[in-house]
């Protein structure tokens, strides 16, 4: 018997079979590896395509030939971290229960509250849980310990929760261990690998900021004449490698640069681009000022866009950040943009 479960917005259907019969419950298991498909969608949300589709159904999966005895992991419903679940339990009977996140990740969504108490609690009850399993013990994500309180899923479920290992590649020595954590397995990290993965989502996203800074150029480079391609070059060149270096450079150099702050750090680095490109465009002095009041702020929104993703910090610091962070950059871009203005001004003027 086959039984076809549709992931949320997706428009696509996988095909599940039911491993697992106990009275009226059907568990539908899914592989430990991937398909062509799944790693085609991983790669387009890793670009910001069909992002706020790519989700499977909350409920309950089984992997491998699970029993009654055998262990049951607690995770989002974003596809991308479902697949990485799965792809790490090869080899293992186990049983996954998804939660309705939104499509969001355990952690953003354990912050946001959808990963929390009441859809875990409400979970169990709708997918019968305490039927399929004779054990009352649910492993979850240490992650994602901020939104669930385990002494209230205990007094209303009778499971109790055990917040395994940060990364997914730990969870087969967690569980061979008995459910005991290294001191390794509980450290955050943020590694290098980690920190290159969200550069391909922050390009898709800035190409509206690029878009508005060549049509921007263009306007601060007029009028058309001989030496309006000078002009354009220089302060489109400045502007668009701001945004590289907030988006490129940034993250692989995050942990050596000074400052707590995201904003400072990609100040830092806007700073030296911007006097790197002063002195290779040989730009006047007045030029060179408004384009790195301009530039430096740009760097700093796009580091500062990196709080989201990183375990650097926490919500109230991204909160106090962004809010500090957001008038001075929008006040020293528009001190940037009044400066080129008067500089064309000008110029135009003694022409």
């Amino acid at each position: 018997m086959e039984k076809s479960r549709k992931s949320f917005g997706s428009g696509l259907t996988t095909k599940f079979t039911p491993v697992l019969s106990i009275g009226d419950k059907h568990i539908p298991k899914t592989s430990s590896t991937l398909t062509v498909r799944d790693i085609l969608g991983r790669w387009k949300v890793r670009w910001g395509i069909g992002r706020r589709g790519f989700r499977v159904a909350p409920g309950l999966y089984a992997v491998g030939e699970p029993d009654r005895k055998s262990p049951v992991l607690v995770t989002a419903n974003y596809k991308m971290t479902f697949d990485l679940v799965r792809q790490a339990l090869a080899g293992i009977d186990a049983f996954i229960l998804v939660l309705d996140t939104k499509g969001i990740n355990v952690w953003c969504a354990a912050g946001k509250g959808t990963f929390g108490t009441a859809e875990l609690e409400a979970r169990i009850t709708s997918t019968g849980l305490r039927d399929v399993v004779g054990h009352r013990e649910l492993i979850l994500p240490q992650l994602g310990a901020v939104g669930v309180a385990a002494h209230e899923i205990y007094a209303k479920t009778g499971f109790a929760v055990h917040y395994g290992p940060v990364r997914i590649d730990d969870i087969k020595a967690y569980i061979a261990a008995g459910m005991e954590k290294t001191p390794a397995m509980a450290r955050v990290q943020f590694k290098l690998r980690d920190r290159l993965a969200i550069i391909p989502v922050e390009i898709t996203q800035a190409l509206p900021i690029v878009i508005a800074i060549a049509a921007a150029c263009s306007l601060l480079s007029l009028p058309f004449d001989p030496a309006f391609g000078v002009r354009f070059f220089s302060r489109v060149a400045t502007m668009l490698g701001a945004v590289a270096v907030g988006i490129v450079l940034f993250p692989p150099l995050l942990p050596y640069l000074p400052f707590r702050a995201f904003a400072a750090k990609g100040a830092i680095l806007g700073l030296i681009w911007s006097l790197a490109a002063a002195s290779l465009f040989r730009m006047s002095v007045p030029i060179s000022i408004s384009l790195a009041l301009a530039a430096i702020p740009l760097t700093a929104f796009l580091a500062m866009q990196y709080t989201g993703a990183s375990t650097y910090t926490n919500i109230n610091g991204a909160r106090i950040e962004v809010t500090r962070g957001i008038p001075i950059i929008l006040i020293s871009e528009l001190l940037g943009l009044m400066g080129l203005i008067a500089e064309r001004i000008l110029s135009v003027r003694t022409a």
